[in-house]
């Protein structure tokens, strides 16, 4: 059975910590409504731009929302083709999962939906390569390593999905076990193409199902894109003699970590240390009512013509969001007149 190589360090177990405080400050945060739909939705748009992205796809953010939305983008058919498969994927991880665990052909039907109606050959969709390909840096253009052979393919996969169901693997911290993961799908490169978008995916979805991040919030393929030459850097750091996996685990729980600390930046600033001390539990805030709040915390007060601005709304539509925050108790008014500003209560 595969047994991955690899070491703890200093540089794996400070992430590893600093996610695990932040996670604590998201789940316990006092501010927490209805907008996690919000930040699921933000999260899934960032990973499927970002998963894309690092393969070549030309969408900008921006067109991958509109897409996301239902609108119409003006954009090549496959570009825009790749993004919906990814949106479908994300947005469907929890019917792709068979109870709580990896199987063989959830991988293989996680393929075949990320490359509907992208491959130039259909029947390479959702089934093993039957011809050899190499791995190379698309940056560059030079080849990274070579995979096993065609035959070897099927055999990996399932011994990587025996590992990742055993109870060695889970006893691991659910990011090395999705680190691991994403590596060895990686290097096996079972399919024509889709490889990477495949394992970001099973990455995802070991941590969906550790239950590290039920609710769909964090997105670590955006570190991944930010600077690429360092992801396939990290890729390459990995002496195909040993397979020991330590710098790459080094580079994916630092991903997390940053990830996750932008999550909880956010968290933190919908959250006042009023609301804390009251223990008020959750308020059901509206997208708008959220960045009100977050304007708030960074200016320490707010005015009826910031919240005209800030919207492109008329005095009428701002007063109406003001006197709906009064009435959650989250904010209250100081100073009378023209003079009115507002404030966290």
């Amino acid at each position: 059975m595969f047994n991955p190589n690899f070491s703890y360090t200093s540089k794996i177990v400070r992430p590893l910590t600093k996610i695990s405080a932040s996670r604590e400050i998201i789940l316990n945060s006092p501010l927490i409504p209805k907008w996690e739909v919000t930040l699921r939705r933000e999260a899934i748009i960032l990973s499927a731009h970002s998963s894309t992205s690092i393969e070549g796809n030309r969408l900008s953010l921006d067109q991958v929302s509109d897409l996301a939305f239902g609108r119409e983008v003006m954009a090549a058919r496959k570009d825009k083709q790749e993004v919906l498969n990814y949106l479908k994927v994300l947005e469907n991880l929890d019917k792709l999962t068979e109870g709580d665990e990896i199987t063989e052909q959830g991988i293989l039907n996680i393929h075949r939906m990320l490359t509907a109606d992208t491959l130039e050959n259909s029947s390479d969709c959702g089934v093993y390569r039957n011809r050899y390909v190499v791995v190379g840096n698309r940056l560059t253009g030079e080849i990274i390593f070579r995979p096993p052979e065609n035959e070897e393919a099927p055999g990996l996969v399932r011994e990587l999905v025996e590992w990742l169901n055993s109870e060695e693997a889970k006893e691991l911290d659910p990011i090395i076990a999705a680190g691991v993961a994403h590596y060895e799908f990686v290097r096996i490169h079972p399919f024509v193409d889709g490889n990477g978008r495949t394992a970001r995916v099973l990455a995802t979805q070991v941590l969906y199902l550790r239950g590290f991040d039920t609710k769909q919030f964090f997105c670590t393929d955006d570190y991944y894109d930010s600077d690429r030459p360092a992801y396939y850097s990290a890729l390459e750091s990995v002496n195909q003699k040993t397979l020991d996996v330590t710098n790459w685990l080094e580079y994916f729980a630092e991903g997390v970590a940053v990830s996750i600390d932008a999550v909880k930046e956010r968290v933190v600033r919908l959250s006042s240390e009023r609301l804390r001390e009251a223990k008020r539990g959750q308020i059901a805030l509206t997208e708008r009512q959220m960045q009100i709040v977050e304007f708030i915390n960074t200016a320490g007060k707010i005015t009826s013509s910031d919240i005209q601005r800030m919207f492109k709304i008329s005095r009428q539509a701002a007063h109406k969001e003001i006197k709906a925050l009064i009435e959650l108790g989250v904010i209250k008014s100081q100073g009378v007149g023209r003079a009115t500003y507002y404030v966290l209560d």
